[in-house]
């Protein structure tokens, strides 16, 4: 299989993908899922390396097809790129129940944002802070230097319109987590049950869960 290069981020992938909505959605009944798995993995041997697939799929039943067939990324060598890794800014340990947003801040619309949700989830923040002293580090940094320690190919985008903010998430990449923080860290969040929806149901419907 030929490979091509997409843009300038040489970024490598087969010079044909393979398209999967059809797999399960949109053109009549979903195929047989045993068959489309050994179809993808057939694609897998013949070279291909750029599979399309979405929520919208199904829904949701298309990158659950996809990832069965091909779960991980490490093995294909995708990269993933972690959606709002602060939370919207609630990770951050600056916004609590008191918090009022201007009216037009999506975060008025959204669930995870009620004053009861933030007062609830005030435990995230609270767990970062206890391994904030000892790094000498922000909540947001910590929230960042974990999801970077998951992976080496996880890039969190936190947004920002600052400079300070910009600099202080960039100090985030220097942070070291030991094995030893990261078990803890996960233990205590395994125990945190996170209240409120990450969306409003109706974004929720058009974009994913």
């Amino acid at each position: 299989m030929q490979t091509r290069k997409l843009g300038n981020s040489n970024l490598e992938v087969s010079a044909l993908g393979l398209g999967c909505m059809e797999m399960s959605a949109n053109y009549g009944p979903a195929a047989d899922k045993q068959e489309m798995i050994a179809l993808i993995r057939a694609a897998v041997e013949r070279g291909v390396t750029l599979f399309d697939t979405a929520e919208a799929y199904g829904p949701f039943v298309n990158e659950e097809l996809v990832g069965e067939a091909l779960p991980t990324c490490e093995e294909l060598g995708i990269g993933f790129v972690p959606f709002s890794p602060l939370g919207a800014g609630f990770l951050t340990g600056k916004i609590n129940e008191h918090t009022t947003f201007d009216p037009s801040d999506f975060r008025n619309s959204v669930p995870r944002f009620t004053p009861e949700a933030r007062k609830a989830n005030q435990a995230l923040v609270d767990l970062l802070g206890k391994v904030v002293a000892q790094k000498q580090a922000t909540p947001a940094q910590i929230a960042l230097a974990w999801l970077l320690a998951q992976k080496p190919w996880i890039v969190p985008i936190p947004g920002t319109r600052k400079l300070n903010r910009l600099e202080e998430n960039i100090r985030a990449a220097h942070i070291e987590l030991t094995p030893e923080d990261l078990r803890e860290i996960e233990s205590a969040a395994s125990k945190i049950l996170v209240q409120g929806a990450r969306l409003p149901e109706s974004v929720l419907k058009m974009t994913g869960r």
